[in-house]
This record gives C-alpha cells, sequence and structure tokens, in this order.
C-alpha cells in the first residue's frame, strides 16, 4: 500500500509524525491506519508523544492486561500537577479524580458496582418504546421540512434526553447539559489552548453545582432513578461521597450521549452510502442488531483510548513501556485490521467474525454499551422506515477532533 503523504514514519526507530488535526487524515484516517499495520502496528506517536498500538489482537489484549490501568501513576493530582500549572484547572481536575473511568479498583469496582445495576441489559430494554417515541417525535417535528441536519435534529436529542430521564433530571436542560459537556471533553484532544482549558473548569463547575442541587433535592425526595441511587448510597454509608457522586453523574451524563451521537451520524452516513433502500438492514430484530454492531466497527465514533503501564512491559519486540508510561490504544484501527476482518473496509451486517472493541474490554468495558445499542437499534429502525427516501443532500464532513470521531454535520433530503 502507498504511504499517505501527510505522514512521516522512520521504520528504524518506529517513531511517526501525523499531525491528527490534517484534513486528509481526520476525515479518512483508515489509510493511514491500513499503512501503519503493514510497517509497524506498535509506533512512537510523537505528535502525542506515546506508544500507540494499532492491531485487533494489540488493543484486544491491553484492554483486558490488568498491567495496564487507567489511573494515573501516583493518583490523579500528583500526576496531574507534575504536567505543569494547573491552577486553573481545579474544578474539572476535582471532578475527573474522583470519577471512576479514571480509577483502578478497589475504588473503580464500589463506583461501577453501585451504577451497573441500571445499565445491564434486562433493565435498558425497558427503554426501548422510549428510545422508539423519541425517535418518531423528532421526525415529526422535521418530516415536512423536507430536508434536515440529523446531527442536532436526531442524533443528538435523543440519547440526552434518555440519560437525563434515567439520572432523573429535567431533560428540557438538555441543552445547557450538552453544551457543559462539550466544554469538558475538549480536555481530552490534542492541541488544547489555555482558553479551552479555562472553558472546560468553568462548565465542571457549573456542572458540578447543578449536580449538588439536585442531590439535594433527591435526598428529601427520592424517586425511582439514577440520582437518586447515588444519593441514597452515600446517605446510607456505602462509601459514596459526595465528590464522588457528582463526578458519576457528570461521567455517567457525558458518556451517556457524546458518543451515541457521533456513532448515530456515522451510522446514517454509512448507511446512506451503500445506496438502495435502507429498510433491508432493518427487517427484523436479528437484522438490526447485526447492522448496529457492523455500524460500530465500521465507522467507530472513539479512536484513541489511552492506558498507564503499572510496571515495565515489552509490547512489540524490542519495543517496552516503561511504569508510569501513557499507551494509546488504537480502537478505530484495530476495528479495520485486515488481520482480525476479512475486507474489513466493507460493510458487511451479520459478518462471522465480528469483534469490534468500539467499547473497549475488560474491566472498564463501557458501562453504557447496552444502553447506546438499544438507543441505536430503535432510532435507525425509525428513521428508514418513516423516511425511506432518505438521501445525503451533501458530502458530510468529520470534525477537526480526530479521537471523537464524529461529523460537522448530516444533511439530509427525502
Amino acid at each position: 500500500m502507498t504511504q499517505p503523504s501527510y505522514l512521516d514514519f522512520h521504520a528504524a526507530t518506529l517513531r511517526l509524525r501525523l499531525d491528527p488535526h490534517e484534513p486528509a487524515f481526520f476525515q479518512n484516517p483508515y489509510p493511514a491506519y491500513r499503512w501503519l499495520q503493514e510497517q509497524s502496528p506498535v509506533f512512537y506517536w510523537e505528535d502525542f508523544g506515546a506508544w500507540c498500538v494499532a492491531s485487533y489482537e494489540g488493543v484486544n489484549g491491553l484492554l483486558r492486561d490488568r498491567n495496564f490501568g487507567r489511573e494515573k501513576p501516583g493518583g490523579y493530582r500528583p500526576y496531574v500537577l507534575a504536567q505543569g500549572e494547573r491552577a486553573h484547572l481545579t474544578d474539572f481536575d476535582a471532578v475527573e479524580a474522583r470519577s471512576m473511568l479514571e480509577l483502578e479498583p478497589p475504588i473503580h469496582t464500589r463506583l461501577r458496582t453501585l451504577v451497573n445495576r441500571a445499565f445491564v441489559s434486562r433493565q435498558v430494554e425497558r427503554l426501548r418504546p422510549r428510545a422508539e417515541q423519541l425517535a418518531h417525535e423528532r421526525i415529526d417535528a422535521f418530516e415536512a421540512d423536507g430536508r434536515a441536519d440529523l446531527i442536532p435534529a436526531f442524533a443528538t436529542p435523543i440519547p440526552i434526553t434518555i440519560i437525563a430521564e434515567m439520572l432523573g433530571v429535567p431533560p428540557e436542560d438538555g441543552p445547557m447539559l450538552l453544551d457543559w459537556s462539550h466544554r469538558m471533553v475538549v480536555m481530552y484532544m490534542h492541541g488544547l489552548t489555555r482558553q479551552m482549558e479555562e472553558s472546560a473548569n468553568q462548565a465542571a463547575r457549573d456542572f458540578s453545582d447543578y449536580i449538588r442541587d439536585h442531590a439535594r433535592k433527591r435526598a428529601s425526595d427520592p424517586r425511582d432513578d439514577l440520582l437518586s441511587l447515588l444519593t441514597s448510597a452515600r446517605d446510607e454509608g456505602q462509601k459514596l461521597d459526595e465528590d464522588e457522586l457528582v463526578a458519576s453523574a457528570i461521567l455517567l451524563l457525558n458518556a451517556g450521549h457524546e458518543a451515541t451521537v457521533h456513532q448515530t451520524g456515522n451510522a446514517i452516513r454509512t448507511i446512506l452510502k451503500q445506496g438502495g433502500d435502507a429498510r433491508r438492514f432493518f427487517t427484523d430484530e436479528a437484522a438490526t442488531v447485526a447492522t448496529v454492531e457492523e455500524c460500530l466497527r465500521f465507522d467507530a465514533p472513539l479512536h484513541m483510548f489511552n492506558r498507564f503501564a503499572v510496571e515495565d512491559r515489552e509490547i512489540a519486540p524490542g519495543v517496552t513501556v516503561k511504569a508510569g508510561e501513557r499507551i494509546w490504544l488504537m480502537l478505530g484501527a484495530a476495528n479495520t485490521d485486515p488481520a482480525a476482518f476479512a475486507d474489513p473496509l466493507e460493510f458487511r451486517p451479520g459478518r462471522p467474525d465480528q469483534k469490534n472493541v468500539s467499547f473497549g474490554a475488560g474491566i472498564h468495558f463501557c458501562i453504557g454499551a447496552p444502553l447506546a445499542r438499544l438507543e441505536m437499534q430503535a432510532s435507525l429502525k425509525v428513521l428508514f422506515e418513516r423516511l425511506p427516501g432518505l438521501k445525503l443532500a451533501e458530502e458530510p464532513a468529520y470534525r477537526d477532533t480526530y479521537h471523537f470521531h464524529g461529523l460537522e454535520r448530516l444533511l439530509v433530503e427525502w
């Protein structure tokens, strides 16, 4: 395969120079992935300052390897303080330090156990009628227009409404929650500015105050929602303090919609690109499930996820990651590795080698995976049944956010 012109790779040292803001790359990273997999699926990406793994076998194995964890070496605060001045990120750091996503057992186990009961498949399945109802309501709102941008009109409001209702906060606060979430997740991206950091910190402060206020209300007026569950756990001495409650609620709200919005948009684009009647992908439950799984593999919403080495470990011949070092696992590349998937760049629902890692693996496997799958199954089926003449009004463009791989807009007509 021809080397993409926008990357520079030194085979002897396995050093890669590739600007993640290069449009040719973030608009379609798959040719670069394929070329790198042929050269070396393990490489040092200088722009990120860390070793990366791009093979399915490597990514899947390291996601499950307990020698590579999410917890920052020495603890969150000592680690981030060692990176430089952080006074302007006090509120953001307070949330991150207590997030289960950034922790390892036993604290991770305790926090995850508290919220896991709401996200098991049998509990989530009860939400299918609500997801279908919301999909119909969104289409009702724009069907007569004959044209819409499906990112704000369809992909965004469904998951934010469902996770807000599950948590127990007013769904009408959705736009405010989205604003806070978008400003916070910028912190996980490449090329931060001081302005971005200060905006993220203010969003974390406002978000935290919001959750504390609603938690106080739930303490005196408990309901059948996640915030009441977390508040009860705090009040009954299950070792959940208020900061952990706030961090858990913010994580669930952020994670409960961010990736699903991207994946829904990516999936609609992918399906429309296949041509023909899209309803053929949703003829029954089995076809719907297979289609959603292939969408998750084919164009995933998250392309990188990091881990920290607990101790020195060789990850490839001659490549040793030292204890405390960060490593990036390239989920989007792993999902399209020809060593793991037949014709990986072809869209094949029901493929026998379906084993995508879009939700991760191991103890940090995405807690909201059953919910995200259900939302997509319900909403996509309704969309293509209601609008069988749906087609792209323009070629969709991806946002310059690289590893949060989602569309800038998705203009369609019917």
